[in-house]
């Protein structure tokens, strides 16, 4: 082993000297073919010798900064990478290979920063400010997204797909006049604009008074026409039934939303044989053997529950109260749990990787808050590991009428495949049933740590069903400050428009309207 090491010094060295002197594009030739044997500490050290040659080279730095990248060195490549943005602030090569650094290590805000330098600085092609929007917005940075949006729509005032990006993040701030305007162009200028699901972002982002609206006349004619995917049609149709049932027109709405889920549900891979498998499969397992102890500075809130159960609405106003940071639906938890390091009985140094991983995506760069809320839904499946991470961990388990949460469902077009039992009433009979099986059998093990909010309390009475929740969680009392109906910042689920509206009642037994037209909604408990 030791003559194979002096043997790669020896080579490595006369490599260098033969370098010696050479052009920067030499330099550049050998590390790259280096780095394509896989011989990365050769590369490296041959970048160092042709640094001190040429040291203010762009290409070589950026080399180096991605070969430390690639190694999981992030502390080196971090001063490398920002020098060279100190020296070019728009290039993007550099930009785009920090911020994605800094996005795995749950610093969003530094992220988002980096990217709106570099646009700020420089005129960049649309395809790049597309990927600096995506990435942004994978980081939950909204707001940064939109203002990259709006800056390349000042570069390139043509190009409906800036408009469409722009119409989707305003919808999730709550700008929705704004987005609707960015919408209508988009459709204007490009037939494209239904397959980017321009249609339901606009029905989504209001509540429709009169069919006398254009909106039903401008989906009506997308309708007709004949080049739509079958995905675009579907969320066309969804648009539509949406419409429809803002005005009360319930017959027409539920031919719309059958249609649409008809052809959702032809699309999606989702079926039952995995989703019994796992299910079984968690309910059969024993608790875990090692369990962390408890971080004082580190509350996960877990809001569960299937949903259109109120998930987000809990969230929502339990965020407003002092030391509790909402960071709607992570994928996190369910990331860590198909982990083959995490099946069975992981060890505790597993678990400890584990819980490192979710607390920087969950404490992020932002926020000096205690309790984080993690509102996706699914995460019902998880129970058992959430506690072995966290045995201070909260669980705030949702429910709502099976008939107004079905209903709720197959009114709605996801985006995300796990959500694919929704266009289904037999699948949803299944998951409804398994999420029930499975909050049971948690709460054998861990009834202490787990609270269940009823939606038809809530909404019925939000101030103090929420002060109940707040109180079992050990949250601090809310100063007389508090705005109860302030919407928050950013919302990118289903409810994202009746989210930021003032509680109501009007969606308990919604199901009613629709029985007529929908008898499977019978079939689900009253």
């Amino acid at each position: 082993m030791r003559v194979q090491r002096d043997s790669a010094q020896a080579a490595r060295a006369a490599l260098l000297a033969a370098l010696a002197g050479a052009a920067e594009q030499d330099w550049l030739d050998c590390a790259r073919q280096l780095v394509l044997r896989d011989d990365r500490d050769g590369a490296e050290a041959l970048l160092a010798g042709a640094l001190g040659e040429y040291p203010q080279s762009v290409e070589l730095r950026r080399v180096l900064a991605g070969i430390y990248l690639q190694t999981q060195r992030g502390t080196q490549a971090e001063p490398v990478l920002r020098e060279l943005l100190t020296q070019h602030p728009d290039d993007a090569g550099a930009a785009f290979a920090l911020a994605r650094m800094l996005k795995d290590e749950g610093r969003m805000s530094a992220a988002a920063a980096v990217m709106r330098a570099c646009f700020e600085h420089g005129r960049h092609d649309t395809e790049l400010a597309i990927q600096a929007i995506e990435l942004l917005d994978d980081c939950g940075r909204k707001q940064d997204a939109a203002a990259i949006a709006e800056h390349a729509i000042a570069v390139s005032p043509h190009d409906p797909r800036l408009y469409a990006y722009a119409g989707m993040l305003e919808v999730q701030l709550g700008e929705f006049e704004r987005a609707r305007q960015r919408y209508i162009f988009a459709l204007e200028h490009s037939p494209q604009a239904c397959e980017w699901h321009v249609p339901y972002g606009m029905a989504s982002a209001q509540r429709y008074a009169s069919d006398a609206h254009p909106d039903f006349h401008l989906f009506g004619e997308c309708l007709l026409r004949t080049d739509l995917s079958d995905k675009a049609r579907a969320s066309l149709l969804f648009a539509l039934g949406k419409a429809h049932d803002d005005v009360g027109d319930y017959a027409q709405a539920a031919r719309y939303f059958r249609q649409a889920n008809a052809l959702a549900h032809a699309l999606t891979k989702w079926t039952r044989k995995p989703w019994r498998r796992a299910v079984e499969a968690r309910l059969a397992a024993h608790p875990y053997s090692h369990r962390l102890g408890p971080s004082h500075d580190f509350v996960p809130v877990f809001v569960v529950g299937m949903p259109r159960s109120g998930t987000t609405l809990v969230a929502e106003l339990l965020s407003r109260y002092p030391g509790v940071c909402n960071r709607g639906e992570l994928p996190w938890l369910a990331t860590l749990a198909q982990q083959s390091t995490l099946a069975g009985d992981p060890s505790r140094a597993e678990l400890e990787r584990a819980a490192a991983t979710y607390v920087a995506q969950a404490r992020q760069d932002d926020s000096e808050a205690r309790w984080f809320i993690d509102k996706q839904p699914l995460n019902f499946r998880y129970v058992g590991l959430m506690l072995a991470l966290w045995p201070n961990a909260r669980i705030i388990h949702t429910r709502r009428s099976e008939r107004d949460t079905a209903l709720s469902l197959w009114m709605q077009s996801f985006t995300e495949e796990v959500q694919g039992y929704a266009y289904d009433f037999a699948d949803m009979a299944v998951v409804m049933r398994d999420c029930d099986r499975l909050m049971t059998h948690w709460r054998k093990w861990y009834a202490a740590s787990i609270y269940t909010v009823h939606y038809e309390q809530l909404v019925a009475d939000p101030k103090s069903t929420i002060a109940d929740a707040a109180a079992w969680l050990g949250l601090p009392a809310a100063d007389a400050t508090m705005a109860p109906d302030k919407p928050a910042s950013t919302i990118s689920t289903a409810s994202l428009w009746q989210a930021r509206q003032p509680v109501y009642t009007r969606s308990v037994e919604r199901w009613r309207n629709y029985a007529p037209y929908v008898p499977e909604l019978l079939k689900f408990p009253a």
